[in-house]
Order: C-alpha cells, then structure tokens, then sequence
C-alpha cells in the first residue's frame, strides 16, 4: 500500500465507490495488526473513520464538514449502526442500505447455514484432524481483485476464499474441538459456491498384512469375464467375473464393511498365478482403505472377520497400521526378497539318478535370464529379467515326475524356469535334462520376512 495516504484515508476511498460488509474492508488490510479476524479489522476501521467522521461534521468549516458527512452517509450504505446512528442524531437522511459489492452479503448470511451443514455431514466421521478448502464463483474474485489492484492493497490483502476457509475453520473447531491440520487432515471438507455443495472426503487408511491361499484357481485380484467385462452374461453366469471370488475380495469386502468405507484398494508384494498356492507365512500385502468414516478398528476381531469370511480359502494374519509409504516399500521388496516354491514337475522321459544331481548342482547360486513369458506378452512389455536362484533341491517322485524345492530372488518365472519358455528363459530345467519338463504343481512355501523396520 502506497505511504502517501494512510489506512483511513485509503477506506474512506474505497467506500466512497464501493460498500463494503466488515469482512470485506478488513480483508484488504488482512496482513497488518496480529490477533484480529478481518470482521473485527473492517469494523475496528469502519468505527474510526465514524469518529473521525462525527468530529468533522462537528466543524465550523463546511468544506470539513461535508466531507465528514459524506463519509458517514458512505459507512451508513454498508449498514454501519454507529454511523447511521449519528447521522439521524443531527437530522441527516441515510441512503438505503447495498448490500457488500465483493460478497454480496454472503458471509453474514450463509455462515452458519455451511456449518449447520457442515456438521450434519461430519456426524457420521470419527476424525481428530480436519481441513477445510473451497471453490470460489469467479466473479467474487473479479470484483475482489478489482479493488486490490486500483487501490494498491495485493500484498497487504487476503483473498475471499482463504478468509471463508479460516472462518470456517475456527468455527468448526470452537464447535466440534478438533483440530485443523494443514499437512495431514483426516477429514477434508470442501465447500463448493459454484454448485452450491459440500464434499467431505475422509484420508485413507493403510493396513499391512499377510495372505494365505490355500486353493487353487482363487486369482489375487478380481478378474472380469473377458466376455462382457464385469455387466455379466451367459458366459460368466451372470456374475460379471472370470473366477467365483479373489483374494482382494475375500480381504476387502470385511474390511470395507469395519471402517464404513466407500471401497478399498489392495495391494500386494507381488503376485502368485491363479493356480498356485500361497503357504508358510504368507504374501505381504497393503489394504488402502478409501474415505472411510470409521478410523479406529480393533484389527483382531477384524482378522478373526476376514478369516472367517476366508473360508479356509484364504487367511491373513500380522494385520497393523501403516503409512501409504509402505505400498512403494512393499512393491521394491517383492522385487528383491527371497521366496521358497514347491514345484511338481513331469518329463517326456524318465526320471533318472542322474537328473536330480544335475539340476542342484547347476541351480546353486546362479542367474538365470528370462525374457517375458509368452503367456503374459499380451499384457506386458518383452524384455530381459535377470534374476537369481539360490539353490534348487530335488526329489524323484515317481518314473517320470520330481518334486523341486526353489529359492530364488522375487519376480523370477518359476513355471519359465521348469519349462524354458522355447528358449525365452536360460538356463531352464527342460534345457540342462535336455528334454520337455513341465510343471503341473506350485506353491509358495516361503516369502522371506523383510529387514528390521522395513514395514
């Protein structure tokens, strides 16, 4: 603000053009004086300049005196009590009352209104933390940066939006006692004057766990009929989906059901194919539970819920709070970590004593190349993986079956490693016992726990 007319001066301007509610005319001096809220700032100002004014219009010099009575007539526009007041103490007419040429009278109207609404739509949210932001109609910010800019005021002023958002803000904690928090809301409340609504949206919640699955053809995720993509249709009898139920399914719908959410992410640490068991302790994964309304959930009876609705299917276990950082940690662990399979793998031929010396002794701490399985190519790029095997134990089963015992590194192909995928994957057990292996069995025995405070 330019020093050559000073905060009186300037209002006393301003409201000569334009009738201002007190929120408005403090907002354009937010940035000096501590401890005010601009309604206190703009009526602070507005009752000066009403003595400033009556003193003037108590002077013997009429140049003096009509200028204080045209400032009075002006705070009276506004609606300004104390300066109508005086002015029909000496006999003066006042001009009806304009509403506020920024708000239009909105904030001294609609504040409680949001807040009733407001509270009504947070009853059913446990939260501690909230945050409150909005969308403004343009042309209230129009009409707001017109007087800034003309007046000179941009880097003392405080924008519409931002005050509405602090007035609410402190309304809301006076009301509830919770706490706004700018950095990590649990409850975000957005008011919207364009549309004339309010969306409250709750954070998400985190939950880390581990899965079993201890049936076959039980995919991790759901999978849509690829026939009618998930609307249903004879093919899938009219459920929409390829398989009955998932993994995600059978640990989300319990979960989603606890925290009253509107729905719920999964996210695990890798994946197993469709047929093949999940055993030992289990696969880690996250559950991102979406604008939940519900916040504290004892995860016992909540384990005990999804076990239960399991089946024996599927069980979790080592269910706790975590923060979304650790979805990104346990997609880089499931690349690095080391897992333990149990393979029953057929030959074109007869199994002989030599095979199973053959196989540990060229499976011991070696890397195996594997260009994307062909079963996959459709829905994944083609290139090279190089990842470790660690060891391979092997057993003869029967004349032409083996049962191998794998420790690798995460994301290796064990059905590709059996199988050589036509050479896609090197070295292979088809290539080094020179003939057709297959594998018609696997399980997960082991996904090795991650490092001390990895999670």
């Amino acid at each position: 603000m330019s020093l050559e007319k000073n905060i009186l001066e300037k209002s006393a301007e301003i409201l000569s053009k334009y009738s201002l509610c007190d929120y408005c005319l403090g907002r354009l001096f937010a940035q000096l004086g501590r401890g005010l809220d601009n309604n206190e700032r703009g009526y602070a100002i507005k009752i000066v300049l009403t003595l400033q004014a009556h003193l003037m219009l108590l002077s013997e010099n009429p140049p003096i005196r009509e200028k204080g009575l045209s400032i009075l007539k002006n705070l009276a526009k506004t609606g300004f009590m104390p300066a109508i007041e005086v002015l029909k103490k000496y006999g003066y007419s006042t001009e009806p009352i304009e509403e506020c040429y920024v708000c239009k009278g909105f904030i001294s109207r609609n504040i409680e209104k949001l807040l009733k609404k407001i509270l009504l739509l947070i009853e059913e949210y446990e939260y501690n933390t909230f945050l409150i932001g909005a969308r403004i109609p343009r042309d209230i910010a129009k009409r707001e940066d017109n007087i800034k800019i003309a007046y000179g005021l941009e880097t003392l002023s405080e924008s519409f939006k931002s005050d509405l958002t602090r007035i609410l803000g402190k309304r809301l904690q006076q009301i509830t006692g919770k706490t706004v928090d700018y950095r990590k809301p649990e409850v975000i409340i957005i008011i919207d004057l364009t549309t004339d609504t309010i969306k409250v949206t709750s954070s998400p919640i985190f939950i880390y766990g581990r899965y079993r699955k201890y049936a076959r053809n039980i995919p991790q995720n759901k999978w849509l009929c690829s026939k009618c993509w998930g609307k249903g249709c004879e093919h899938c009898s009219w459920t929409g989906k390829k398989y009955p139920t998932s993994v995600e399914e059978i640990v989300t719908e319990p979960i989603i059901k606890f925290f009253k959410a509107k729905k719920a992410k999964f996210h695990g640490a890798g994946r197993e194919d469709v047929d093949v068991r999940m055993l030992g302790s289990g696969r880690p994964f996250v559950v991102e539970v979406i604008n939940p309304k519900r916040r504290k959930v004892d995860l016992r009876r909540l384990e005990e819920e999804i076990n239960a609705h399991g089946e024996k299917l599927v069980e979790v276990s080592e269910l706790k709070y975590v923060s979304r950082d650790t979805v990104r940690r346990i997609k880089v662990f499931a690349e690095y970590t080391v897992k333990t399979y149990r393979a029953i793998v057929s030959l074109s031929r007869r199994v002989i004593e030599e095979d199973v010396q053959k196989i540990e002794t060229t499976f011991k701490d070696i890397i195996v190349s594997q260009w994307t399985p062909t079963r996959v190519l459709h829905r994944r790029a083609d290139k090279l993986r190089k990842k470790k095997v660690y060891r391979i134990s092997a057993k003869k089963l029967d004349d032409t079956k083996l049962e191998l015992i794998i420790v690798c590194q995460g994301g290796l192909y064990v059905k590709e490693l059996i199988s050589g995928d036509n050479g896609r994957t090197k070295p292979s057990i088809s290539e080094i016992l020179e003939t057709q292996a297959i594998c018609e069995e696997l399980d997960v025995l082991d996904i090795a726990e991650p490092v001390k405070g990895f999670m």
